[in-house]
């Protein structure tokens, strides 16, 4: 019997809650979500979704923000949650290749399919205040620490890479355990911490935030799950939605999170922009030497 609690549930309290106000269409989608195990949901795109239910993939990402989930990774984040705790990795991982299947060209397509519901979704999130903040204080800010590990540490790379490159005196952390420590030890005034965690709660979070409050810096955290938990602590959160399948790589949407504020940024501080991307072409001149040229 299931928990009265479990997502499941949850998703048919709110289909019983809304059913009136449902047009047909919405009312095929729910009755299919329903009925289909958390694992049926959970790999399937939207376009797969709505030939099962004989609508259309605009139809169910329609109601899954009608049901309060945003969008169709919104569901499937929920989904997860209990899924990846109750099931092996390797129980997980062989579900998702039977899923997926032996054909080239629906495996080519589901990727595409998973990675465009998270940008779309990522999209969808976007909080207008919050990423204007966030960049008021990167474009401020006398030096940034970008903090980033496991899964994070290439879309916090990409972000320390591109601000450096833009005149921002930035610094990468990925460090975890006591290690975290020394990089801590240098965390300044008026300096921005940025932070990229999907949704695990690490310990290093907090204490990452408790130094960023002790010493008077500011804080733009970029994540999935941990945005309201967080919310009262640090000065911005910009959502970016991770992977429930494990399909895409899990720093995709937070990578296109730091574009985003980099491309503010050149908008912002134009001038700065300009003279560092001069130099740095210029140092790559010299590299390359007369043989190159």
């Amino acid at each position: 019997m299931e928990n009265s609690h479990s997502p499941i549930e949850q998703l048919r309290a709110m289909v019983r809650q809304l059913w009136e106000d449902l047009s047909p269409a919405e009312r095929a989608v729910c009755q299919y979500l329903i009925s289909a195990s958390p694992e049926q949901i959970l790999f399937a795109s939207a376009q797969e979704l709505g030939s099962a239910t004989g609508t259309s993939n605009a139809t169910v990402v329609r109601t899954m923000q009608r049901l309060g989930f945003g969008g169709l990774p919104g569901l499937k984040r929920v989904l997860a949650a209990e899924f990846t705790s109750a099931v092996a990795p390797d129980v997980r991982l062989r579900q998702r290749i039977n899923h997926v299947g032996q054909d080239l060209s629906s495996i080519w397509e589901r990727v595409f399919d998973e990675a465009r519901e998270r940008v779309d979704h990522c999209r969808r999130l976007l909080d207008a205040e919050a990423f204007k903040k966030a960049v008021e204080l990167l474009v401020n800010a006398p030096g940034v620490v970008v903090y980033g590990a496991g899964a994070s540490e290439p879309a916090a790379h990409h972000l320390a890479l591109k601000l450096n490159r833009r005149g921002h005196r930035t610094r990468m952390v990925s460090s975890t355990g006591f290690a975290l420590a020394d990089d801590l030890l240098w965390l300044a005034h008026s300096e921005a911490l940025v932070i990229f965690q999907p949704g695990r709660r690490l310990r290093e979070i907090t204490v990452l935030i408790d130094r960023a409050h002790a010493v008077g810096a500011s804080i733009v955290l970029i994540s999935d799950e941990l945005g309201g938990e967080f919310a009262d602590r640090v000065n911005a959160v910009l959502a970016a939605p991770h992977t429930p399948t494990g399909i895409t790589a899990e720093p995709l949407t937070g990578i296109i999170v730091a574009d985003a504020l980099l491309l503010a940024l050149d908008t912002l501080d134009e001038s700065r922009s300009v003279e560092h991307s001069h130099q740095l072409n210029a140092l790559r001149e010299q590299l390359l030497g007369p043989r190159f040229r």
